[in-house]
């Protein structure tokens, strides 16, 4: 008798938990991410938190206690939509877009593509009750990322960011994987200068050693370059790679 064909793995998924579900997949429906999406290399779920409102009105925030400008979103629509997609032990992360949060970087980008998926929760006015984040905190990790010193109308441009960022990393996504060793922080550098045709442009022509067909003399130039470029547009990168390095 023959034996049962084993079952195929699920792909890395996204669901993403915002009031505006339209937003999604956006410009993740495009190029290398698009297509791999459309190939099952990934999933993308969009949930609207204003279907968990309580009342007729689809209410999903309120004024915020102690006064002050802006409303604030409501815990019990926001765990409501939590508690009913996201299970605590599915392995994926449960991630809150928020400006105060872990800065997003390369290595949690690594980490996130390594794992089931993740379920983003997106933010908007002043943002989520604290109640709700301490609660999630504690039940299913919640962890509130941040993708730059900056503050948006809301976390779904966010969500995008670290998605496209997580999507070109997972297997067969990138045609050539190689191209993704070299990318900027992979190795704690900023990305060498790139050039191609045509050779002499207004008047800059391209690095001799590029077309000089001797290999490691590239390499060592490119290694260079990705050194002065670090040193001088991003110190606080340099100081910790020039520690790593000894």
């Amino acid at each position: 008798m023959a034996e049962p064909a084993p079952a195929e793995a699920a792909p890395w998924t996204a669901t993403v938990l915002t009031l505006f579900p339209e937003m999604f997949p956006g410009p993740l429906g495009h190029s290398l991410g698009g297509k791999a999406l459309a190939d099952g290399l990934w999933a993308l779920g969009t949930v609207d938190i204003r279907a968990y409102a309580r009342d007729r009105h689809r209410t999903v925030d309120d004024t915020p206690y102690g006064g002050g400008a802006g409303m604030v979103m409501r815990p019990d629509v926001v765990s409501d939509a939590i508690a009913a997609h996201h299970a605590p032990d599915s392995g994926r992360r449960l991630l809150y877009l928020s400006p105060r949060g872990r800065r997003l970087g390369q290595p949690l980008v690594r980490e996130l593509a390594a794992g089931p998926g993740v379920t983003l929760v997106c933010g908007r006015y002043e943002g989520l009750d604290q109640r709700a984040i301490d609660a999630w905190s504690e039940r299913g990790g919640l962890e509130e990322v941040s993708i730059g010193d900056v503050v948006l109308s809301g976390g779904e441009p966010a969500a995008l960011v670290l998605l496209d960022a997580v999507v070109r990393l997972l297997p067969g996504v990138t045609g050539k994987t190689e191209s993704l060793d070299n990318d900027s922080f992979e190795d704690g550098l900023l990305e060498y200068p790139h050039y191609t045709r045509p050779r002499d442009w207004d008047g800059r022509p391209v690095p001799d050693v590029l077309i000089s067909g001797h290999h490691a003399r590239v390499a060592q130039w490119r290694r260079e370059q990705a050194e002065a470029i670090t040193r001088a547009r991003r110190p606080d990168l340099w100081a910790a790679y020039a520690e790593s390095e000894g």
